[in-house]
């Protein structure tokens, strides 16, 4: 009886630890200039009309590492949704809204910088594939591909998983337009460009690649700058050989029905009033609710030529 009760204990402290982390680290209000940098930046008009009114669930709970910028990407994403009429947005950073009553009345939920999400409840895993295999939408952005460690759907459905970012949020770096032409890419105006942003490499081995993503944005290491922490680290350099590297920052894809948007975007808080990243987001959130038309044909079904950065930023 002593070890069941001892067993019981244990268990309810670490549930009580990890509500209390996630208390612990409760975000600070996000501040009237930046609001109003953000406001600033903000497209004019959606992309495309939605065919109804559209309604997103931002869930935004860390059970890890809280990036500071979740409070700017809900007040961005929320804004997006104002100003363009593109969809309302609701914010949400308790597992019960992962219900199949709950999630009836969305149309896509943005997974916005969540981190090592399990989800064990299996009613819970459920809903979330019902809703997408029931033809709605799910976006991440940043560390929504940090999650889903012990939920292998759950991790096929993003995409990618978090396996290090060698390159730095206080970096610049390079990235080239894989697919120029494609309508998620329009916001960069056709070329590649230099941004300053914490990008992640993915695991190898769940990474879901070009046969089942199509890959929109990657770093561009055809740049010294960009390519250098690579140079620095034998040991990343050997993780990935097969094929030559390639670091994917936005994709697509469609998943048992429904449709996907993921971009790594989204780590510095400078990111959010960035216009053309901005731009990128919206259109992927329309991509995801089903209101803009894109096409989800995998990578390396296509053909396609790439365009790399500028020489320098």
């Amino acid at each position: 009886m002593k070890k069941i009760i001892t067993a019981s204990l244990a268990l309810g402290l670490a549930a009580t630890a990890a509500q209390a982390a996630w208390d612990k680290n409760r975000l600070k209000p996000l501040s009237d200039d930046k609001k109003a940098k953000i406001e600033a930046a903000l497209p004019a008009k959606a992309l495309a009309k939605p065919k109804s009114a559209r309604r997103i669930l931002i869930f935004y709970r860390c059970e890890t590492f809280v990036h500071s910028s979740i409070v700017a990407g809900n007040y961005a994403m929320q804004e997006l949704g104002k100003k363009t009429g593109a969809f309302t947005a609701d914010l949400a950073d308790e597992y019960s809204v992962f219900s199949k009553a709950n999630l009836k009345q969305y149309d896509a939920i943005l997974f916005n910088n969540t981190t090592s999400l399990a989800l064990e409840n299996d009613a819970q895993r459920e809903a979330i594939l019902g809703f997408i295999g029931g033809g709605k939408g799910v976006a991440g952005i940043h560390a929504a591909s940090d999650n889903f460690y012990k939920w292998k759907a759950g991790a096929r459905m993003i995409g990618g998983q978090f396996n290090g970012h060698p390159w730095g949020s206080g970096g610049t770096w390079s990235f080239k337009l894989d697919d120029p032409k494609h309508i998620l890419n329009r916001a960069f105006k056709g070329g590649g460009f230099w941004h300053k942003d914490e990008i992640y490499q993915y695991k190898p081995e769940t990474y879901a690649g070009s046969g089942e993503l199509r890959v929109l944005v990657s770093l561009d290491l055809n740049k010294p700058q960009t390519m250098k922490p690579l140079d620095r680290n034998a040991g990343l350099k050997k993780q990935y050989t097969e094929g030559g590297r390639t670091v994917p920052v936005s994709w697509i894809r469609t998943f048992e029905g429904g449709r996907v948007f993921y971009t790594n975007l989204g780590h510095n808080e400078s990111t959010y009033w960035n216009p053309a990243v901005l731009q990128h987001y919206l259109d992927g959130l329309q991509y995801a609710l089903g209101d803009l038309k894109a096409d989800a044909t995998p990578s390396s079904k296509i053909n396609r030529k790439e365009v790399l950065a500028p020489a320098a930023p």
